[in-house]
């Protein structure tokens, strides 16, 4: 039997393709009774290619097994305004858009989230959400976006964590999946009631600022976000 570790690391750009992998499969494994489909090595090589672009900017969380093998994953991106994220390029929906009545600080995206079916870490899911929200949680103007299955975010709002659907659902990866959005507000209470289940040192925020570009800062457009 392979024992997970008790304990969380940053993987390396070098093992991305391992990461993308894991996400696929597990997410048919979860949904689609581990049927994969005949082009899932399309949507391997999709994912590798876009974290690999994503990289300077992001930080990726995993847990691995004795064999070293990747048991539980997520990723935290800090945008830059420039590259295109999910949520824009699978639903069309433009982030600086998305939401009104919220002075936005800096602006994340988390994805890449999947745990190994029948994992029997039951905080497992707990820690790797605290390392991902660690960066939104640093200031009040934060604000995340993600693309979650609907059972996902089912589990979410059990645990706590507020989240504000913002579009319509799609199928993708073989499951419903959401749109949605996190303020500050909406995951404050979650992060302050799990963050001892991490090591300190792991919810440093290692993410370089990044300031609202010139073309969406104006005295006379004032662009404001709120979840719904």
């Amino acid at each position: 039997m392979k024992l997970e570790r008790n304990y969380l690391e940053n993987l390396q750009k070098g093992q991305l393709l391992d990461l993308a992998k894991f996400i696929v499969t597990e997410n048919f494994k979860h949904h689609s009774d581990n049927v994969l489909p005949q082009d899932y090595t399309n949507d391997v090589n999709s994912i590798r290619d876009e974290e690999i672009k994503y990289a300077e900017n992001s930080q990726i969380f995993v847990v691995k097994n004795e064999d070293n093998d990747i048991t539980g994953a997520i990723r935290v991106l800090k945008w830059n305004y420039s590259d295109i994220l999910p949520i824009q390029k699978m639903f069309g929906i433009n982030p600086l858009l998305a939401i009104t009545d919220y002075d936005v600080n800096e602006i994340f995206h988390i994805g890449r989230f999947a745990i190994q079916k029948g994992s029997k870490d039951v905080n497992l899911f707990k820690k790797l959400m605290v390392c991902a929200i660690a960066p939104v949680c640093a200031n009040k103007g934060n604000i995340a976006f993600a693309e979650i299955d609907s059972k996902l975010l089912r589990v979410l709002r059990l645990l706590g964590i507020k989240a504000s659907v913002i579009g319509e659902s799609i199928e993708y990866l073989g499951s419903e999946t959401i749109p949605v959005a996190f303020t500050y507000e909406g995951l404050i209470d979650f992060f302050n009631k799990n963050k001892s289940l991490v090591a300190p040192e792991k919810l440093t925020n290692n993410l370089v600022s990044t300031n609202l570009p010139e073309s969406v800062v104006s005295e006379e457009v004032t662009y404001n976000y709120s979840l719904v």
